[in-house]
């Protein structure tokens, strides 16, 4: 009997934050996309509680960094151990701060998203088999007991640290394990605590607690002297002592309604394209919990690969473009894997002259300013820059600032539209091409572009014609171009103008 076949333009395998915003992205581009979820209902399990600034200027590119900011407590500043302190309030961005919240708060927004774009997810789906040939891909699921197949264009696999889809394409994931026995822990507290998140650590251990917002917290906690199997529960009693000893203090635990133990690895997939099918977020890297970076790094590989997709499903993209996915976010994933295991090796030191070394460094970090704002653009990441071409204008691969805009309208309309911010103009999904000029040229791709021009025609961008990717980076610009060499940077980013 032959399985049932579900024909769509983009698979994508893994209903977490990364896998919806992909979704959302590529439903709001009227691309037809699948989520394929193993799990048949949503999961209570939340890890990530921060949201950094980069991220929540991707989601206000979404029109959804209000809402989940509503949902959580903005914090200033970052204690990642005992007398490291990255201080967030300087950032260039909307958003000086990183946003407390649980994950299941962003999964939700997102899945909301995906879901009025026209998305289709479907949860009780057990991918087992991938094929691919020149024209598409096709997976292989087990639903409710029986076979069905899906065929799509492309296919991505966001199913996390233990991906099916990386397994099935024999893709390896190097690495290690950082941390066994890592506790995690549902509790209520009896005494709240003075900072919205609570750090501590010793020479035996750490521990951080984090509110849900609705009155309980979840603690991850470790101790070295104790090493346990995945999935055990510990007893409430020694959840406390744990937190007690890093902390000082464990605020009155009780009413514990969750508890277990998980490892936390550093690993990365050398290729994050194999043919027509990608990785992204965890099934790509894996990292230590120090810093929270391990689910915006996802977020963002979404919001990287989500255009490039887009365009090349419509015909617009060579394979060329498909590729810059991985030159951009896999230096981006190495980078996160040693920024945040050195600072999980910095935070478990046990030796002295380590613990020493430590110290040296926070103090370094707090009295030289340099160093702390290029932590905070590291963490936040603010600071990512994708490399560009050696003669390009300086401002190309750089995250482009929520400029002010005005005169905002599509090519070839007439009248000034509502945004009058770069973020706000960027939730169609398009390029925005940013010029004080007149800007006809660019009207044979206007079912693929925004015109805009900058508020100040007389500021840092007056002569500069600037041309922003959907993900918020500049793609190219030049001071004063001809109308060749404008066309010419359009069709090499955007694809053969329409015709007529």
């Amino acid at each position: 009997m032959t399985a049932k076949q579900t024909v769509t333009d983009v698979l994508i395998v893994g209903a977490g934050p990364t896998g919806l915003l992909l979704a959302g992205d590529l439903a709001t581009a009227g691309i037809r996309v699948t989520v394929l979820e193993k799990r048949g209902a949503e999961s209570n399990l939340t890890r990530a509680f921060a949201v950094h600034a980069r991220s929540l200027e991707m989601l206000d590119a979404r029109g959804l960094a209000d809402d989940l900011i509503a949902t959580g407590q903005p914090v200033g500043s970052l204690r990642l151990f005992n007398k490291v302190r990255v201080d967030l309030g300087s950032l260039p961005t909307r958003f000086p701060f990183v946003l407390i919240t649980p994950q299941s708060n962003t999964e939700r927004l997102l899945q909301e998203r995906a879901l009025k774009a026209g998305a289709s997810i479907l949860r009780g789906v057990e991918v087992t088999g991938l094929r691919q040939d020149a024209e598409g891909v096709t997976l292989e699921a087990q639903e409710d007991g029986a076979a069905t197949s899906y065929r799509a264009r492309y296919a991505v696999g966001t199913d996390g640290v233990h991906s099916t889809v990386r397994d099935l394409l024999g893709i390896p994931f190097p690495g290690e394990s950082v941390v066994n026995s890592v506790v995690l822990a549902d509790v209520r507290l009896e005494r709240t605590p003075d900072e919205v998140i609570t750090v501590g650590a010793d020479q035996d251990g750490f521990a951080f607690l984090a509110p849900f917002g609705d009155g309980w917290y979840r603690v991850i906690a470790w101790d070295r002297h104790e090493q346990h199997p995945d999935g055990t529960p510990p007893p409430l009693a020694r959840i406390a002592e744990i937190t007690r000893n890093a902390i000082g203090q464990d605020y009155g635990l009780h009413d514990l309604r969750w508890s277990s133990t998980f490892h936390s690895d550093e690993r990365q997939a050398p290729n994050y394209r194999s043919g027509r099918v990608f990785l992204a977020g965890d099934a790509a890297h894996c990292h230590s919990p120090a810093g929270g970076q391990g689910m915006n790094t996802g977020l963002q590989d979404a919001a990287n690969l989500s255009w490039k997709l887009a365009a090349a499903v419509r015909g617009h993209a060579t394979d060329a473009l498909l590729d810059t996915y991985q030159t951009e976010r896999h230096p981006v994933g190495r980078a996160v894997l040693r920024t945040s295991g050195a600072l999980v090796r910095m935070v478990l030191a046990h030796s002295a002259p380590t613990r020493a070394l430590r110290g040296a460094l926070a103090t370094l970090a707090e009295h030289l300013d340099v160093v702390a704002e290029r932590g905070a653009r590291t963490v936040s990441g603010i600071g990512i820059r994708y490399a560009a071409p050696k003669d390009s204008h300086q401002l190309a691969g750089r995250r482009v600032p929520d400029l002010r805009l005005t005169a905002l309208k599509e090519p070839g309309t007439e009248g000034p539209a509502a945004p009058e911010r770069l973020y706000e103009a960027l939730r169609g999904g398009k390029f925005v091409l940013v010029s004080n000029d007149e800007l006809s040229a660019a009207e044979p791709w206007a079912d693929r572009l925004t015109t805009a021009a900058p508020a100040d025609p007389h500021g840092k961008l007056r002569d500069t014609v600037l041309l922003v990717r959907p993900d918020g980076y500049a793609a190219w610009a030049a001071v004063d171009p001809g109308r060749g060499e404008l066309r010419a940077a359009l069709a090499q980013w955007l694809g053969a103008p329409a015709e007529g």
